[in-house]
């Protein structure tokens, strides 16, 4: 268990190391050279040129201009200074309310930390039941619970906290759930156009023995949606055409460098062996082989485009349809299409640019099978990651160890090995064992058949803060009170070890304070940094960089990435609602974490992120519901921790906590989640109209044309050179319902494949 001064030796190493990456990037940002890795955002938007284009070599790489190192730590008072509508802006909705949920974090635990320290903390330090108890604790523990004598009235104060807590919450959330609802209401009418606001996407399309897929969503939505119906893009199978394409890049890549080493060094051609990772194989030259790798590939790949392109079972039973309305649209999303609920499947289509195309190939009656295959193997996940969250908690309580192993003890007791192994390994060990978890956790979401990146990222969002819950909270809960009190369990009755077990939980604060300092602040702070994307940019731009367009594309600039960052979030307002009425002690570490948090990313959304997409928001109701799963869980544990210490009498003052908190859950789901899910058709009519007035002439159909055209098929630079795949007539003007069917009892005008009488539909139709 760490001690006062190990705490305070992982405190002084933390805040060293990150103010040490501070200096880092005050330093690094300031010199021309480093402008594309810090900045990448304005250069991507054409709003920032490189800041020194003529003078001494010397200064195009390293900043000469001693006055700007004076103002280093400048970017603190920047990155708060844009007001928040222009900030909206420059980065999108998404990336604003992303802050928010820190700014959220602030209003919940300020006034709580305060309160807490001027209530509960001389509560617990006057008591001394740990002193006459037969545990292992520490200074800081005197600042908890457990230190306060079974059944004492001095629980009231406790008991009163965590009403002042749940209210104080569940206020806090209600406002800026409302304030997040009508930002995205706003943001949703004065939007500009974007193809995904007229799209709906349509799958488990039935097949039809006498119609192709193309022919038969046409059919239908001209049957069904006549008024408002557009066009479709019918959904092609084109994923090994995309690998293809990739392939062919990173070969052009390897010929890129190698042609540039030769430039460099022609004296010289360079070579390359033909086997695994060129470390193998025979030797040849390296730009003869790779022109002919890439002929090779590129041969193939005019042969899937070609197949793709003719053969009927390459298209998916999935379309993107297209109204003439944002209100059809909606109509449309927000409908059932058939007496069938299985088929016709509507919903609203992912921006072009958020649409994850690999899965839209993947039959749709297999999702069911698929996401119970992940829920099963998600859960053997879960348990074997127990035992390096186990193995963590051993490296937090060395002094039961000791007693099992007493050879270690000379080694152990070193002060300085000690306090550093107590105070700093157990944090460092356990996020080096969760960093491949988040890409474990999309590889999973990805099979399981979602169709954009931002519901694949709040899936995974979802599933990391459950294991985030169970294994990095619970089991180290569990598994380290077990370790610290082994020999307590040993030496006492079976009726006992609950009592022992609510002792010992609000002991492992401990633990989750060095966490917060190693996660919190030294990883913000390396995240600010940017180290693996300096060194890559450096590398790409020595090795493959030939024009300004590699040199944009060798920046970097990534992006929030919500399917970790956004449950790691989840994990301190969980430590943090669960220890503010237990060991108030860890309160001030978590709020520097959200504090320097907001500082930092606000930073990063205005220089560097460049979001792949935009949700409007999307993703607050799973924010809202995680917040207020952590408040029920500490409500929960309160109350079993009141019972284990003799103070039966608040369980049923505690019991309606839950309850209450439970109804203020639903209600703020009836109340605003129905604006994060369904678009108002009225919203839908009012811009429809405002549009239709200020551009009556605007070419919608010309505008939506290849929006929902899979990448492979535009080109490199965006051309519709490929287009052809885009479904016969659909820039006709005239609107007919062709149909292979023998019977056209459904069909409100006559076919002009099947007589010389054909009708064209009806003008309103058009």
């Amino acid at each position: 268990m760490a001690s006062l001064s190990d705490i305070g030796v992982a405190a002084g190493f933390n805040v060293l190391t990150a103010v040490a990456f501070l200096l880092a990037f005050a330093f690094l940002r300031l010199q021309p050279i480093n402008d594309r890795v810090y900045f990448p955002k304005w250069y991507l938007r054409g709003m920032r040129d490189n800041p020194i284009v003529s003078g001494a070599a010397v200064q195009k790489f390293v900043n000469l201009d001693g006055r700007s190192y004076l103002k280093f730590l400048n970017w603190m008072p920047a990155a708060l200074k844009m007001p928040q509508d222009e900030l909206i802006n420059h980065a999108g909705l998404d990336s604003v309310v992303y802050l928010r949920i820190y700014i959220t974090g602030l209003k919940i635990f300020v006034p709580i930390t305060v309160l807490a320290f001027l209530v509960l903390v001389p509560v617990n330090w006057t008591s001394d039941t740990l002193g006459h108890n037969n545990v292992v604790y520490s200074p800081i523990d005197k600042l908890s619970i457990s230190n306060v004598p079974n059944g004492s009235k001095r629980f009231i104060a406790h008991l009163s906290m965590a009403y002042v807590i749940t209210f104080w919450t569940c206020y806090v959330l209600f406002k800026e759930y409302e304030i997040i609802s009508n930002m995205r209401l706003r943001f949703l009418a004065s939007e500009k156009r974007r193809p995904d606001q007229f799209t709906v996407l349509v799958r488990n399309i039935p097949p039809d023995p006498d119609e192709s897929i193309s022919e038969l969503v046409e059919h239908f939505f001209l049957v069904n949606h006549p008024d408002h119906y557009l066009r479709h893009q019918v959904v092609y199978n084109a994923n090994k055409l995309a690998d293809l394409v990739e392939k062919k890049k990173k070969m052009q890549n390897w010929l890129d460098y190698y042609r540039l080493k030769y430039e460099r060094n022609p004296s010289e051609r360079p070579t390359t062996k033909t086997g695994f990772l060129g470390c193998f194989g025979s030797k040849v030259d390296a730009i003869d082989y790779y022109k002919s790798e890439i002929e090779k590939i590129g041969k193939e790949e005019a042969e899937e485009r070609k197949k793709v392109m003719k053969d009927p079972k390459s298209v998916v039973p999935a379309a993107f349809v297209s109204f003439r309305s944002r209100w059809g649209a909606a109509v449309c999303a927000q409908t059932q299409q058939t007496s069938n609920p299985t088929v016709w499947l509507t919903e609203w289509a992912p921006e072009p640019r958020d649409v994850y195309w690999n899965n839209l190939s993947i039959p749709f009656v297999s999702l069911t099978v698929r996401r119970l295959i992940i829920a099963v193997a998600f859960f053997f996940l879960n348990f074997f990651y127990i035992i390096p969250i186990t193995l963590v908690q051993s490296l937090a309580n060395l002094e039961g160890i000791e007693k099992a192993l007493p050879f270690l003890k000379p080694l152990i007791e070193l002060p300085f090995i000690k306090s550093f192994i107590q105070g700093f390994l157990p944090g460092i060990a356990l996020k080096i064992f969760l960093i491949v978890l988040p890409t474990i956790l999309m590889f999973m979401s990805k099979f399981e058949g979602l169709i954009s990146q931002s519901s694949l990222e709040r899936r995974s969002a979802s599933k990391y803060y459950i294991f985030l819950f169970f294994n990095v909270f619970l089991t180290s809960v569990i598994a380290g009170s077990a370790l610290e009190q082994l020999k307590t369990y040993l030496h006492t009755s079976a009726n006992d070890i609950p009592r022992i077990i609510g002792d010992s939980i609000p002991m492992k604060a401990t633990f989750f304070i060095t966490y917060v300092m190693v996660d919190g602040w030294t990883g913000i702070a390396g995240e600010i940094l940017r180290l693996k994307p300096l060194i890559f940019f450096h590398l790409k731009n020595l090795f493959l960089v030939k024009t300004e367009k590699d040199r944009e594309e060798a920046m970097d600039p990534g992006s929030i990435c919500f399917d970790s960052t956004e449950p790691r979030i989840q994990l301190y307002f969980l430590l943090g609602l669960v220890y503010a009425a237990v060991t108030p002690f860890l309160l001030p570490f978590i709020l520097v974490f959200f504090g320097f948090a907001y500082v930092v990313f606000r930073h990063q959304i205005i220089n560097v992120y460049n979001q792949q997409y935009e949700s409007a928001a999307q993703f607050w109701p799973s924010v809202h519901g995680r917040i207020i799963t952590a408040l029920i869980v500490s409500q929960l544990l309160l109350l079993g921790l009141m019972s284990t210490n003799d103070f039966e009498q608040s369980t049923p003052v505690l019991l309606v906590l839950p309850v209450l908190t439970f109804w203020f859950y639903k209600y703020c789901k009836n109340r605003f989640e129905p604006a994060f899910v369904r678009n108002p058709l009225q919203e839908a009519m009012k811009k429809d109209t405002l549009e239709r007035a200020r551009e009556p002439n605007f070419d919608l159909k010309a505008y939506l044309a290849n929006s929902y055209l899979h990448p492979v098929f535009k080109g490199d630079e965006g051309d519709d050179r490929y287009s052809v795949v885009d479904d016969e007539g659909w820039m006709e003007e005239e609107v007919i319902v062709p149909t292979k069917r023998h019977s056209r009892r459904t069909t409100p005008a006559q076919s002009k494949h099947e007589g010389s009488d054909s009708l064209s539909v009806p003008e309103s139709q058009r």
